[in-house]
């Protein structure tokens, strides 16, 4: 039996790295694992517990072969190592941290993938980017006003569960939980 490939997405400040921490042991617990990023920045740089690289070290990875999926977003590059067809085909449930806009391609390649597009009131979005302080007021609002139209068109697209993180992180890793033990990639 195969094993599930759950993409989870959503905007910059939805609390992607915070829900995925906040649920590791629980999903390893039940055979789930969390697949850990190349990307080229800093292994230093605050956020999720990525593995750092160049971007020559990146493209060199690339070329070898490394990677199931890579993708370019925000001035940096994004690979998930191609150890995740192993677990798959050894039945293990992967959940990893996707992009919005590779969704596409990342559905060409598993075409079973199931999508959990993490969703978050744009109020509270907008105080967890403020209180980041890494854009502009300016920034943040450009960023607020692309989220929109990804969502729109997201939540418009066929197989894509909703998983709000709005309230509480434990009630958004609870609603993750529940909808993995129905067979499903999470609950709205």
């Amino acid at each position: 039996m195969t094993g599930r490939l759950i993409y989870l997405i959503g905007p910059s400040g939805s609390g992607k790295d915070s829900l995925l921490d906040a649920a590791r042991s629980r999903l390893a617990a039940r055979g789930c694992r969390i697949v850990q990023r190349v990307i080229t920045r800093s292994a230093e740089a605050v956020g999720e517990a990525a593995q750092g690289v160049s971007p020559r070290q990146f493209a060199l990875l690339q070329a070898e072969g490394a990677f199931a999926l890579c993708w370019q977003a925000n001035g940096l590059s994004y690979g998930i190592p191609r150890e995740i067809d192993d677990w798959l085909a050894a039945g293990e449930d992967v959940l990893l941290n996707g992009s919005r806009g590779h969704l596409a391609q990342a559905r060409l390649r598993y075409p079973t993938l199931r999508v959990v597009l993490l969703t978050v009131d744009a109020g509270v979005l907008r105080q967890r980017l403020l209180a980041r302080g890494r854009e502009s007021p300016s920034e943040i609002e450009a960023r607020l006003a692309r989220n929109a139209q990804f969502s729109e068109s997201l939540m418009a697209t066929s197989g894509v569960r909703l998983l709000d993180n709005s309230g509480p992180l434990e009630h958004t890793v609870e609603r993750l939980l529940a909808g993995l033990d129905d067979g499903q990639s999470a609950c709205a």
